[in-house]
């Protein structure tokens, strides 16, 4: 006898000061969008933006615990603004893209850097560097009326207590409007649609018991233990 099962609820994150939910579509990240991260990558800082992914089901609610991946000795943090769409399309222009974007999130790009650099010297994908479980964590979602002049805000990552990474989101090289341009140049966005937005420089390692914070002027924070 066959039996029809019920479709799992799709992933979704808190909504800032509310009961209910933001359904997760897509999850999309921006590599090396500030010069000092790009330098300390030995990237050039004037390359156009590059684009990854993360399965919608890697993102993971502030105050829950993240295990530490299996297959990795080397986890990093990566501090991030997030990108919540509201609206979606193609081949959108930059004028056009704010009008696109439901609210912002602080988030965190857990990636398996060891993973990572064996995949970029074999020449092969970073998939399993980036989307693994539990590999998107996200503070709950601002809507973007609620969000006051976000491009002047600055992003703070915290290990334990300390400092590791900082930096105002006017560092960005490529601004949100320009990502969201780009992007909608290679695929058709769609409401629900999360971009993380790069990483300022200061990423480092992380091992079981860290608890990790990110604060984005104006946002609620994000906080994760690493268990």
């Amino acid at each position: 006898m066959e039996f029809a099962l019920p479709p799992p609820p799709p992933p979704s994150l808190a909504i800032a000061g509310t009961h209910t939910r933001f359904p997760v579509r897509r999850i999309f990240c921006v590599g090396r969008n500030y010069a000092a991260h790009a330098a300390e990558m030995g990237a050039d800082r004037r390359a156009p933006p590059f684009f990854f992914t993360k399965p919608a089901d890697a993102v993971v609610d502030s105050g829950a615990p993240v295990p530490y991946p299996p297959a990795c000795r080397d986890l990093h943090h990566e501090g991030e603004l997030v990108v919540a769409l509201g609206r979606g399309g193609a081949g959108i222009a930059a004028q056009d893209a704010p009008a696109h974007i439901w609210g912002y999130a602080a988030g965190i790009d857990l990636t398996r850097r060891d993973l990572q650099a064996a995949a970029k010297k074999a020449g092969r994908p970073w998939d399993m560097a980036k989307g693994f479980d539990h590999s998107a964590p996200c503070g709950a979602i601002c809507p973007v009326a609620d969000c006051h002049d976000i491009a002047r805000a600055r992003l703070e990552l915290t290990v334990n207590g300390t400092t590791r990474q900082a930096a105002p989101l006017a560092d960005m090289i490529w601004p949100v409007p320009d990502i969201i341009s780009h992007l909608s140049g290679l695929v058709t966005l769609a409401p629900g649609d999360l971009i993380f937005t790069g990483t300022p420089a200061g990423v480092g390692p992380l091992k079981p018991g860290d608890q990790v914070g990110v604060t984005i002027t104006g946002l609620p924070p994000l906080s994760i233990k690493i268990t």
